[in-house]
């Protein structure tokens, strides 16, 4: 399929700045969707498009139909301020493609017009699922639920995706391990409530912003000290909102935090803890803490054999020296989480720094470009993993 592949790398270029001069935010992409559909023209596939996102599914049928495989590629862009100085810079203010989804959507797209090309030879169905609404969104839960991984009528036994890295790795490397390769995910928001007053009396009030400092500063020394440092957890306090002038006590002060787990001990852990923290150091001031989760992801966790299929894939197809196993996961959160919850399968992360991996702008920095040879591989390791677990087979202990 390399040929192929080579055959429409030109055009992949041209549809991944077009995406990138037109971001959108979120679940609903109604020019990314339409870009999509415009490039699956022409191509035999089922085409399918959600009811409460913009996501669009297609099923291209192959010579056999007892089973199926899924290929993913996220569409949406972040609220960023582009600062790359591509020639091809966003167009929309406040929004740009730093995270490479760009880039996901044209290698989706590649990789549905070479499978199609050799669909008299593929063993079983082939399910593309773009989707909206990854940076935040959970629309891949949106999808889940209206049916992606029943499109082709089986239930897929193993689903693949793919995510360019900016920085950090090396180089037109496939990166992946087996078990948790990205973080579980949740948003914390507390307020602490207490009497405001005067800057000068505050014995008179109950102070809820000298409340709210010893609450974070509780919550990191929790986590040092509640949990096992080899199944580790993050919290990153983002954004502290109180008060109005320097001599006036609020009533209330407000904190928002990510928490970060890699385990579903951890995670549980960490949501009975962090709420009775948060209330006990609060009285123990006069306060009261209210404390609200949300945004809540699973961590993104491979199947051992579909990991280890995939590096095995990619090691014949870059060679060897181009696969890397990951020491450890990463702490980004994946909604791609969702689908491997439900089939087995693998997420890997391909090396797209331009440079140093070490020196340039990572993902989600308003400077980060992407190197745009690394298409070609991504659309070669998609066709090849669809086609290849569909030759093999179920894997053993996979849904059939």
């Amino acid at each position: 399929m390399r040929d192929d592949v080579e055959a429409v790398s030109g055009d992949l270029v041209e549809l991944r700045r077009r995406l990138h001069r037109a971001p959108e935010l979120g679940l609903q992409l109604p020019r990314t969707q339409e870009t999509v559909l415009e490039a699956l023209d022409g191509l035999p596939l089922e085409i399918t498009t959600g009811t409460s996102t913009t996501s669009v599914t297609a099923v291209l049928r192959g010579a056999s139909r007892d089973r199926a495989v899924l290929l993913r590629g996220d569409m949406d862009a972040l609220p960023v301020d582009e600062q790359s100085g591509e020639p091809f810079t966003s167009e929309v203010p406040g929004a740009m493609h730093a995270c490479g989804h760009d880039l996901h959507t044209a290698m989706l797209v590649g990789a549905a017009r070479v499978l199609s090309a050799h669909r008299d030879s593929l063993q079983g169905d082939v399910v593309f699922m773009f989707q909206p609404g990854e940076e935040g969104w959970d629309g891949a839960s949106s999808m889940v639920d209206e049916g992606v991984l029943d499109a082709a009528g089986p239930r897929v036994s193993s689903a693949y995706g793919l995510h360019v890295m900016a920085s950090t790795y090396t180089p037109r490397t496939l990166n992946t391990r087996p078990g948790t390769v990205m973080a579980a995910r949740a948003t914390v928001g507390v307020t602490v409530h207490g009497a405001g007053g005067h800057g000068s009396s505050p014995f008179r009030t109950r102070d809820p912003i000298s409340a709210l400092a010893e609450v974070i500063s509780g919550l990191h020394a929790m986590v040092t000290r509640r949990f096992d440092v080899f199944d580790p957890v993050v919290l990153t306090v983002g954004r502290i909102e109180g008060g109005t002038k320097s001599n006036i006590i609020p009533d209330s002060a407000f904190f928002e935090a990510t928490v970060r787990t890699f385990s579903a001990v951890a995670r549980e852990r960490m949501l009975e803890l962090l709420p009775q923290v948060c209330r006990d150091i609060a009285r123990a001031h006069g306060c009261e803490a209210e404390v609200v989760v949300a945004g809540e992801y699973p961590a993104t966790v491979n199947d051992g054999a579909e990991a280890a299929f995939a590096a095995e894939v990619a090691s014949e197809l870059l060679g060897p020296d181009r696969v890397v196993g990951m020491a450890h996961p990463e702490a980004g959160a994946e909604d791609f989480s969702r689908v491997l919850d439900a089939v087995p399968g693998a997420f890997c992360l391909l090396g797209a720094a331009v440079g140093d991996p070490k020196r340039t702008p990572s993902n989600h920095s308003p400077r980060a470009v992407f190197d745009e040879a690394v298409m070609t591989d991504g659309v070669l390791l998609h066709a090849e993993l669809a086609r290849r677990a569909l030759a093999r087979g179920p894997v053993a202990g996979a849904p059939s």
